[in-house]
C-alpha cells in the first residue's frame, strides 16, 4: 500500500493517495485525524500516519461503526 510515496507525504500526495480534495486532507491533518506536522508553512504526513488512518477506518468499518 502506497509503495509509489514516499516515507514523509506532502498535502498534494496525500490528497492523491486518499482520492480526497486538498481541502479535506488539510482538515484531516489540522483536526489530527491524520498524525502530520509543519515544516515551515508546508505540512508533512508520514506515510505510517496515513496507512494508520486507513487500516483504523477500515476496522471500524468492519465493527460496523462509522
Amino acid at each position: 500500500m502506497l509503495e509509489g510515496y514516499n516515507d514523509v507525504m506532502t498535502i498534494e500526495e496525500l490528497a492523491e493517495a486518499l482520492m480526497i480534495g486538498r481541502n479535506y486532507a488539510y482538515r484531516l491533518c489540522r483536526d489530527g485525524s491524520i498524525s502530520a506536522f509543519h515544516i515551515g508553512t508546508k505540512w508533512r504526513i508520514p506515510k505510517i500516519a496515513v496507512q494508520d488512518f486507513i487500516y483504523s477506518k477500515a476496522q471500524r468499518n468492519l465493527n460496523g461503526k462509522k
